[in-house]
């Protein structure tokens, strides 16, 4: 049966189609198509594997006509990339003006919303 194993890289990839037999697994494949060997960075011990953007076992049994994919390491923590964001959002707030409820329309609108310095003044006055 005949199976594609894919590595990408930011500026190339590869793609190598290869016959293998009935009950072969993912980490047999990607073994089988020697794409260790023209990339360095893959470590066959610890790489995860994906069929159609899905993550995969090592062991699972590959079926004919599937792509198996070689994920590369994220370079970038999840967490810490989601705090920078909401830092920034919650920037761009603080600089923008100010919307509220307007009492008449009961939603925002153009004519109730007043700077920021304005509310600034408000608050302290009180």
């Amino acid at each position: 049966m005949s199976v594609e194993v894919i590595y990408a890289l930011p500026n190339q990839q590869k793609r190598i189609r290869l016959q293998v037999k009935s009950g072969t697994t993912c980490i047999e494949a990607v073994t089988q198509s020697n794409i260790a060997a023209l990339f360095d960075e893959i470590d066959l011990a610890s790489v995860k594997l994906g069929i159609y953007s899905r993550s995969v076992k090592h062991h699972q049994v590959v079926k004919s006509g599937e792509r198996i994919e070689i994920y590369r390491p994220l370079q970038a923590d999840m967490k810490a990339m989601r705090v920078k964001a909401q830092e920034v959002r919650q920037r761009r707030l603080e600089e923008t003006l100010v919307f509220e409820r307007c009492n008449e329309c009961r939603r925002i609108c153009f004519e109730c919303r007043p700077k920021k310095a304005a509310l600034a003044a408000l608050a302290q006055a009180s």
